[in-house]
């Protein structure tokens, strides 16, 4: 990110700041749309989504992926699975907004990095750094309370985390741009989305045009609700760092809390300011932990940086046996050794590599 002006960054900056402010707000949007069910608002979701991308794309005419994504069966079973398990958090995650349990969406994404990292571990076999495995032990633990304090464990938020932290890990694997995977995974919904919306329209249970144009103008911004904030998350990306935007991230669940909070004026016990306060220990072990190997990663760097910059002036200045073929060897092996301990750290934000 060195090379990014600051204007770029700032716009980048913007960008987070957009992308994680509108997804923390868009509780206040799906109650709009009562008397529509979950079930109904999710079908429209997913059949407005394909229509907004698809205008994106034919705009920006990015179309080329399309065809290899078609001749690719394995990455379009993944984008198949991923449009499934994406449809199961967006479903869960209206009903619960719209059946007032705001403040437990919220835990979900809150607990989402830590499901994450668990998932590294089991599924990737990745290695944890002792601040990580502290962290996922918090964490659990947190459950634990929360599980007493709603006299059940806390499903919607750790279906919301599991399926998020699943689709996450599907789409590494996946590797398509934000916009063309949405239009991939929307066009597998469609269908189903459509097919549901007919049947309720026959018999007689459908909102869209009983409700006025208002309400059929809401169902159909669910496309724009969805697909604006990927925008801006896209230009934010390619702009700010990573750390950056793992730290913007938080945005969301914080704001879905201050909102069940103190407009939804949703229940909070003291069981579950204890179950939030683990969680929230729990992420800043992992911010801490982040920051610090990503400082130790830019240290490793630069010494790399500096020993083979030192290598390469002795060339001029002192004669080695083997010439200077063998000066710039010393010099890789030793900025070779030096990355290396850098990447065995681990990225910012993430499980140490296996």
């Amino acid at each position: 990110m060195a090379g990014k002006s600051r204007g770029e960054q700032r716009t980048g900056l913007l960008n987070g700041f957009a992308a994680y402010g509108m997804w923390g707000l868009v509780p206040l949007f799906w109650p709009l749309m009562k008397p529509a069910g979950a079930v109904e608002i999710l079908a429209h979701r997913m059949a407005w989504s394909l229509a907004v991308v698809g205008i994106l794309l034919l705009v920006m005419r990015r179309w080329s992926w399309a065809g290899e994504l078609l001749r690719q069966p394995r990455k379009l079973g993944l984008i198949t699975v991923a449009a499934a398990v994406i449809t199961v958090n967006w479903g869960v995650y209206i009903w619960a907004v719209n059946s007032g349990h705001v403040v437990e969406a919220s835990l979900g994404y809150f607990i989402n990095p830590l499901v994450t990292i668990a998932m590294g571990v089991l599924l990737l076999k990745e290695r944890l750094r002792p601040v990580q495995w502290a962290a996922v032990g918090v964490g659990a633990a947190a459950v634990l309370v929360l599980t007493i304090g709603y006299g059940q464990p806390p499903w919607i938020s750790l279906c919301l985390a599991f399926s998020f932290a699943t689709y996450g890990l599907v789409k590494k694997k996946v590797n398509l741009g934000g916009l063309e995977s949405l239009a991939a995974e929307s066009a597998i919904q469609f269908l189903p989305a459509l097919a549901y919306l007919l049947w309720l329209g026959s018999r007689g249970d459908a909102t869209f045009a009983a409700q006025g144009p208002g309400h059929a103008a809401l169902l159909a911004a669910t496309g724009v609700v969805t697909a604006v904030p990927l925008i801006c998350f896209g230009a934010a990306a390619i702009r700010v760092p990573l750390s950056t935007l793992g730290l913007l991230q938080y945005m969301a669940p914080v704001f879905q809390f201050l909102l069940g909070i103190l407009y939804f004026h949703e229940a909070m016990p003291a069981e579950r300011w204890a179950g939030f306060a683990l969680v929230w220990l729990a992420l800043s072990l992992l911010t801490f932990d982040a920051l610090r190997a990503a400082r130790r990663g830019a240290r490793a760097l630069r010494e790399a940086a500096r020993a083979a910059g030192a290598a390469t002036a002795a060339v001029d200045t002192v004669p080695v046996p083997g010439g200077v073929a063998g000066v710039v060897g010393v010099a890789a092996g030793t900025a070779g050794a030096v990355a290396g301990a850098a990447v065995s750290a681990g990225p910012a934000g993430s499980p140490g590599t296996s």
